[in-house]
């Protein structure tokens, strides 16, 4: 792509620079959560089918671990660190430098990390055998689910390269404001998933095989997705590789201690599944099954918040507004507890109609049931720390602030696998690795709060006592409903599909009114959430 003349990059500049920012940061979680909301709809129906036609068997267990890998990482190079490091840099940029500068910024990074997670899925498609005894060492002792899990270690690590790419072209779209896209670009890997269930099943020699071609084929398409709408702004990444560039250097220097610090609980999950593979059979899927329900909340609205807020925190950072970056802070943790609470309640008190209603057949047994409910109210009853997580810690990243979150995400792994290790030895199994890192995620958002305060960058605004006297009122009333009409589990199996799917539909869409309803009663407003 030829270079714009310099007076036309920096009219461009000044035209991005000076043009509205939107409605406001309620907005942009507005329209990244209801695009990412159909995301995880289909997540949701994505779920149901790999739950209803694979079941919970080692088959299903095997292309968990093995697909855990590349999210893992994806969320660490990705997701996790490299947009916590880049976003703000690439701000920063946007502020001071003309459009070219910018763009040489992208072209650089992408060829940096491009060329530095090529090597590293090389690698990995080399070592695989071996890297999957340290991974997935409850499988060796059964030769045939060791070398399927190889084979789709193989298969599903490229992800990692091609989702990593679609991540950098995600953060430059969020941070001009362009958020309906990237939220939505998940929706693909859920589409091909349940595709390639349906249509590539009968041609595999193992049926689970399926799933992880489904992966691969869904980074390929995830990629391409974005370039258009970048390739119009003019901002399409162009791998530049050889170069020194300073912007690079300090989003490096951000991010390698980053990579720990900013994905605690993700680091928590895997140790989960790692652990996970030395239990019974079926222990991985029922961390899997249940994980993915309460990622609902969490990546619809939790990731939402986070994802508009990080672009404003960076902004008022580097014009030294700190009381808006104390106040942006504060609307968002008052937005994660509007949200966090009431599914904390929904997900512990109708779990098991919940799970009934959306995996439970002849593949997916009451059995299984009966112990991904166990993990999954372990799982829930985390959720606000998880949320708390995901925007307290852009609250340091934004003000290049990174040891402070690497020590406290130090201590909340090595909490998590002690409490992962007393909770294993008092027989909890499954449930106790959930449990242990839902308490871990406490402790992190915790210290990092503290850490804030102590700071001063993160200050409580006026109305606390009241907006929480408003939300414990309203989440008694959708808990009495809810523990009053949910009808006992053991009923449930025993409903059509019909009976099942309308009422779970009315403890669902009844309980948010009634939320809803009681918040409006004691006086919450418009108002008061939007920012």
């Amino acid at each position: 792509m030829t270079d714009l003349p310099p007076e036309t990059e920096q009219a461009a500049s000044a035209s991005e620079s000076t043009r509205p920012r939107g409605h406001g940061l309620l907005r942009a979680s507005g329209v990244t959560g209801s695009m990412t909301m159909v995301s995880r709809v289909l997540g949701l129906a994505r779920d149901v089918v790999i739950a209803r036609v694979f079941g919970a068997g080692d088959g299903a267990d095997v292309f968990f671990l093995a697909n855990k890998i590349p999210n893992f990482m994806r969320r660490l190079f990705a997701e996790g660190a490299f947009s916590q490091a880049f976003v703000p840099v690439l701000s920063e940029y946007r502020s001071t430098k003309s459009l070219g500068d910018v763009r040489d910024l992208i072209n650089s990074v992408a060829g940096s990390l491009g060329g530095f997670l090529t090597v590293i899925t090389v690698l990995m498609i080399v070592a695989a055998p071996w890297i999957a005894v340290l991974i997935a060492y409850g499988f060796t002792d059964e030769p045939d689910k060791f070398a399927l899990f190889v084979e789709m270690l193989r298969i599903t690590f490229p992800y990692l390269l091609l989702i990593s790419m679609t991540a950098l072209c995600s953060a430059i779209l969020n941070s001009y404001g362009r958020f309906a896209i990237p939220a939505v670009t998940p929706a693909l890997l859920n589409i091909s998933l349940i595709a390639c269930a349906f249509l590539l099943v009968p041609y595999m020699r193992v049926p689970e095989l399926a799933l992880a071609w489904g992966v691969l084929i869904a980074g390929v398409a995830q990629l391409l997705f974005q370039l258009p709408l970048l390739a119009r702004m003019r901002l399409m990444p162009v791998p530049k590789v050889g170069k020194y560039h300073a912007g690079v250097q300090r989003i490096k220097k951000l991010m390698v201690p980053a990579l720990f610090g900013v994905s605690v609980s993700q680091i928590n999950l895997l140790l989960d599944s790692v652990i996970a593979s030395l239990l019974v059979s079926g222990s991985v899927s029922w961390l899997y099954f249940s994980d993915r329900l309460m990622e609902l909340p969490l990546g619809t609205f939790g990731v939402a918040i986070a994802i508009a807020v990080l672009p404003s925190l960076s902004r008022k950072h580097a014009e030294a507004s700190m009381d808006e970056f104390s106040a942006t802070l504060d609307w968002a943790f008052r937005l994660v507890c509007l949200i966090a609470i009431p599914a904390t309640l929904a997900l512990m008190l109708i779990t098991k109609p919940l799970l009934i209603t959306l995996f439970q057949n002849e593949n997916f047994t009451q059995s299984d049931m009966l112990s991904s409910a166990g993990s999954l109210q372990a799982y829930a009853f985390g959720l606000i720390a998880f949320m708390s997580i995901k925007i307290f810690a852009p609250g340091y990243y934004a003000r290049q602030n990174i040891a402070t979150p690497v020590k406290i995400g130090v201590i909340a792994v090595v909490v998590n696998m002690l409490l992962n290790l007393i909770f294993y030895l008092n027989g909890m199994a499954h449930v106790g690795l959930a449990l242990a890192t839902s308490l871990a995620a406490f402790l992190n958002a915790g210290l990092l709060l503290r850490g804030l305060h102590a700071e001063g960058v993160f200050k409580f605004q006026p109305g606390w006592f009241v907006f929480l006297l408003r939300l414990l009122m309203a989440n008694a009333a959708m808990a009495f409903f809810l523990i009053r009409f949910a009808a006992d589990w053991q009923l449930w199996s025993g409903f059509s599909m019909t009976d099942k799917i309308s009422q779970l539909g009315i403890l669902v869409v009844c309980g948010i009114l009634i939320y809803a309803a009681v918040l409006f009663a004691a006086g919450l407003r418009w108002k008061h959430i939007y920012r």
